[in-house]
């Protein structure tokens, strides 16, 4: 697997697939580069995107990885290509969220992030606050 930052020619497929974001955000946080693109030989196979806690914390917004393409490691990849990235620019502390419903929250504390609190909107589930110590 290649990851990459996503390009301008990366903003078809991740629109397709990210419904959680507007798409003039995605095409700032692609200049910014704020979004990685995954590939696998050639083809593109997922995306994750991050931005900043407080404007100082690098926060880890989402991960996709198309559906053929999970349980392979890839996920795992992208989250230590990133972690490396953000120490090597100096932060000492990254951050992520995950519904309390969805199983990401034991994929993120196997890779040694930590609950650190919580977050209730109305009608929706818990979002499970997360952060690891680089």
């Amino acid at each position: 697997m290649k990851i990459e930052y996503a390009t301008q020619e990366d903003y078809q497929f991740i629109i397709e697939r990210d419904k959680h974001i507007n798409g003039l955000l995605i095409r700032s946080k692609i200049r910014e580069h704020e979004i990685f693109i995954l590939r696998d030989q050639n083809q593109e196979i997922g995306w994750m995107r991050y931005g900043h806690f407080w404007d100082n914390i690098p926060f880890m917004n989402m991960i996709w990885i198309d559906e053929d393409y999970r349980g392979r490691g890839f996920g795992k990849e992208v989250v230590l290509h990133w972690e490396e990235l953000m120490r090597q620019r100096g932060f000492k502390l990254v951050m992520t969220s995950t519904l309390s419903n969805e199983d990401a929250q034991h994929f993120y504390r196997k890779l040694g992030y930590r609950d650190s609190g919580c977050l209730l909107l109305e009608d929706e589930p818990l979002e499970v606050i997360l952060v690891k110590k680089l």
